[in-house]
């Protein structure tokens, strides 16, 4: 997948956390996070009066508009990894949390089977019978 086509499915699955999504979509999500939050810390010499500034304010609004995409990608690369959802709160926890989340995201997708869901108000077919014992052998009459 490329970086364009990453970026794109991300965007469009912003609120989607279901599905998979591939090292590739995740990775490129995260270098592009990094560069927009790079770029808009460059604004950072332009200082206002109260002490803050415009590269503080536009970090901060980058993070705000990102933030329910960047925790979609990351469900779905987890679930990829074959992770349970939860790890996502490794975020929480500031510099330990990153890498624990990215050892986890770089692991390779864990093959599965597609499972087939039965249509709604149908059941599913019985399983098969187990074999029968072998039938015990007739008493023998010798005498």
């Amino acid at each position: 997948m490329t970086f364009q086509q990453s970026i794109q499915t991300v965007f469009r699955k912003y609120a989607d956390f279901e599905g998979r999504a591939s090292r590739s979509e995740f990775w490129w999500w995260v270098v592009l996070y990094a560069l927009a939050v790079a770029a808009t810390g460059l604004f950072g010499v332009i200082r206002f009066d109260y002490g803050g500034s415009l590269g503080s304010i536009l970090t901060g609004l980058w993070t705000i508009g990102t933030l329910l995409p960047t925790l979609a990608v990351t469900v779905r690369r987890l679930r990829d990894a074959d992770y349970p959802w939860g790890h996502v709160f490794w975020y929480l926890l500031p510099i330990a949390g990153l890498i624990v989340l990215a050892v986890l995201c770089a692991q390779p997708a864990k093959s599965y089977a597609p499972q087939v869901q039965p249509a709604p108000g149908t059941e599913p077919p019985a399983p098969p019978a187990p074999p029968a014992p072998p039938a015990a052998p007739a008493p023998r009459d010798d005498a």
